[in-house]
């Protein structure tokens, strides 16, 4: 069995091919059973964590499974919230055949999925990039999002704003102008994509700030109790998810408007399988607002470990 490292997988994993290997199997379906989602009391009586179980399988080809954790106090510690490990197996006798960094094929897979997204419901034009949110995440959005459209400059906002301007500088040698910021509204208002990778619990951007032709990007929020944006933005917004099923049940910013009555599940416009197959229009007009809202997916783990197996 082979084991694949997390620079391997970063190495492997490059935005065009993964984004690609995402959209074909979002096309083609990929047998996803609903995920395991187990709450764990925290010892020290800080936030709980999360114990993730993500099974997917082809049929004939392989079988995988990640377990995760998200420990959202892990920052106090100077740790990733997201850790884990990927076993990939063979479809057709069951032998494991890879072990993955988990972290990492999640972080890539996650940002390549709103990176797909984007290309059906961001404009074209898009070039000026807020990033909300300053973890492991951030970057790997910022450069997934800039691999579909032409973002030439990068605003990022943090609760710290000391772990912001540190981001903007690590990043300021790629060929995108970055800085960091601490007028979040501003920024928003003056952001054709503005992609938030928080644990809020409250909504940070505000639908009044969302000028027409913007597109949100909603990743961090993954309970129900979880909120990164307002319903404002809701009822403003056309709205698309990764997966119907998913979103309806785990991310707050779809359950609490659908629990308020702000939002009815037949307004969600669609899903990255309905996108991928032609069956939902994305983007409709230039001064469109839309929403893309994930929460993930088993199926996107398996097509991003296939990948990495192949080319490590």
């Amino acid at each position: 069995m082979r084991i694949i490292a997390a620079s391997e997988v970063e190495a492997a994993l490059d935005w065009d091919a993964l984004i690609e290997r995402l959209r074909q199997a979002f096309r083609r379906g990929i047998e996803v059973p609903v995920r395991h989602h187990h709450n764990i009391e925290a010892p020290t009586g800080g936030a709980d964590a999360t114990l993730l179980l993500m099974p997917a399988w082809e049929s004939g080809r392989h079988i995988g499974v990640k377990i995760a954790t998200v420990f959202p106090s892990n920052a106090e510690r100077s740790l990733p919230a997201v850790m884990g490990a990927y076993l990939l197996l063979d479809g057709k006798t069951g032998a494991p055949q890879a072990l993955i960094d988990g972290p990492m094929l999640t972080l890539k897979r996650t940002a390549a999925a709103s990176a797909l997204a984007a290309s059906y419901l961001a404009r074209q034009d898009s070039e000026r990039l807020l990033m909300v949110g300053t973890g492991a995440l951030a970057p790997h959005l910022i450069m997934a999002h800039a691999a579909v459209r032409p973002i030439g400059t990068v605003l990022i906002w943090g609760r710290n704003p000391e772990k912001a301007e540190r981001l903007a500088k690590n990043l300021r040698k790629r060929d995108i102008r970055v800085a960091h910021t601490e007028d979040l509204a501003e920024a928003a208002r003056g952001a054709d994509i503005i992609s938030c990778a928080t644990l809020s619990a409250e909504p940070l951007v505000k639908g009044a700030w969302l000028q027409p032709g913007t597109h949100l990007d909603l990743v961090g929020g993954f309970t129900p109790r979880m909120r990164e944006t307002d319903d404002v933005a809701i009822e403003k917004a056309r709205i698309f998810v990764d997966t119907r099923d998913g979103t309806c049940a785990e991310a707050g910013d779809i359950v609490q408007p659908i629990e308020s009555g702000k939002l009815d599940p037949s307004d969600i416009a669609g899903d990255l399988f309905e996108l991928t197959r032609g069956e939902r229009a994305g983007r409709r007009y230039y001064h469109q607002i839309t929403l893309f809202k994930s929460v993930g997916t088993a199926l996107e783990d398996l097509a991003g470990a296939q990948l990495a197996v192949q080319r490590a």
